[in-house]
């Protein structure tokens, strides 16, 4: 199982046509949308007519392999503005929550329901957070209970992305008291189900062109084929969760796993806002001059921006880490999924601010973007879990491995018999390597030089 950073050529396309198509159509229109509260219904039909809002075009970023698409993909979009990237990407995180608890029928009905197609766009939503809870999903009250063949869902939620008006609602509800958290299951409610109420679309900090709102479910009804996964299988679950409470053990909730699994794609998020900070000010410190000489040549200014490069590219890492453990099965048993977020959010809060410092005055009105960035990065540290929130899965997810090594020497070995024998710093290696260097006056160039190319050790 190798983690390869090279993007592949098909990856360094992506980047290319997501990176051009977020100059030219995100960017000049970013400010409006950002000022006017629209939704940025023209640029999502931009995005449908380049294949960037389809079920197919995130099943292919989620089934790559190597996991670098998707932070790639994202990254680029994001850097042209955070609010139209989130109403664009947004029913990618009600596919996803599908995608983990849905059977295959249900995914084939639902997913094609989340985006629609060009000129018939639609939308999806996915509904966690309520007003009481925040990012505590154990503390959630929205409650499903069985009614013949239906459902009846009643509670309240809040921040949900396309709220109200979306097509498609994927809604977490506790369905056993008694489990609390461990007892929630995810129900498919439809836009325009009697019973569900869009209260208000929230009037936000930043991210301004994305609809935000407030939701309620009065009795909301739902047939017995929108409970995600079947109840057979939530039977099952559930009987598994009541006996680890039994025991004593751990059992997580769906909601938990969507949040994990969705943490690298809002890192790549808060990336794009953070490189896009860091270009503009070092553009502008080349440029404004003081005392002379360009304020780039000035410590003050440049140590910052040498520190926030480094802090973005560990970042970057950390992500493109968490994607590709993602894509390969590899377990968050450390917690790496919140670390990217944690160290993606923050750094995105710290450059956009260290560009507005940067800029002084002009980096506080609206003729620069910057100010706006400032407000988009302070989400990214808020939803999907705070940075509070990060810090406590990465610290419970250490204390359970218990001292155990990193991933790089903690993962099975791959390399088969032969790394065991004769891979680097084995002793057979050691031996022949030492045998071949003693011949080296008495062995003619050509030959020693094949002989220590055979003994390369094996990847």
């Amino acid at each position: 199982m190798a983690f390869d950073l090279t993007p592949t050529a098909a990856q360094h396309d992506l980047a290319k046509r997501a990176h051009e198509f977020a100059q030219d159509c995100i960017r000049p229109v970013a400010q409006h949308y950002d000022q006017a509260q629209e939704f940025p219904w023209p640029i999502l039909e931009e995005a449908a007519e380049r294949g960037f809002y389809s079920p197919l075009f995130y099943r292919d970023l989620i089934g790559d392999p190597t996991g670098l698409s998707l932070p790639m993909f994202m990254e680029e979009l994001f850097w042209g503005c955070a609010g139209i990237g989130l109403a664009i990407v947004m029913p990618a995180l009600a596919l996803s929550a599908i995608g983990q608890a849905a059977t295959p029928k249900q995914m084939l009905q639902w997913a094609p329901e989340c985006f629609g197609t060009p000129g018939d766009l639609k939308l999806a939503a996915l509904a966690i957070s309520e007003p009481e809870g925040g990012s505590d999903v154990r503390n959630l009250r929205t409650r499903a209970v069985r009614d013949g063949d239906d459902w009846i869902i009643d509670g309240h939620k809040m921040w949900i992305g396309n709220g109200g008006i979306a097509d498609v609602h994927v809604v977490n509800a506790v369905v056993d008291e008694e489990l609390g958290h461990r007892g929630q299951a995810l129900f498919v409610v439809p836009g325009g189900t009697p019973g569900l109420e869009l209260v208000r679309k929230l009037d936000k900090l930043g991210c301004r062109a994305s609809h935000t709102a407030e939701l309620k479910f009065d009795h909301v009804r739902v047939p017995a084929d929108n409970l995600l996964g079947g109840l057979d299988k939530l039977e099952h679950a559930l009987a598994k969760r009541r006996a680890a409470a039994r025991d004593g053990g751990r059992s997580g909730s769906v909601t938990l796993g969507t949040f994990e699994q969705t943490r690298p794609m809002v890192a790549a998020q808060a990336l794009g806002i953070a490189r896009a900070a860091l270009e503009y000010m070092t553009t502008y410190a080349n440029r404004r001059e003081a005392f002379g000489a360009p304020i780039i040549d000035n410590q003050g200014v440049s140590f910052p921006i040498a520190d926030l490069a480094t802090q973005i590219d560990a970042a970057r890492l950390l992500t493109w880490r968490a994607s590709w453990m993602a894509a390969n099965g590899v377990p968050f048993e450390r917690g790496e999924g919140s670390m990217a977020k944690l160290a993606a959010s923050e750094v995105a809060v710290r450059a956009t601010e260290r560009a507005i410092q940067t800029m002084g005055g002009w980096g506080y009105i609206t003729d620069h973007p910057v100010e706006k960035w400032y407000r988009d990065a302070k989400l990214y540290t808020i939803f999907e879990g705070t940075s509070e929130i990060q810090r406590i899965v990465i610290s419970h997810a250490l204390g359970a491995v218990d001292g155990r090594p990193p991933l790089h020497v903690d993962l099975d070995p791959s390399g088969g018999p032969l790394n065991k024998m004769f891979g680097r710093g084995t002793e057979v290696r050691g031996r022949a390597a030492a045998s071949a260097l003693n011949m080296r006056d008495h062995v003619p160039g050509p030959i020693l030089k094949a002989a220590l190319k055979i003994l390369r050790p094996p990847r």
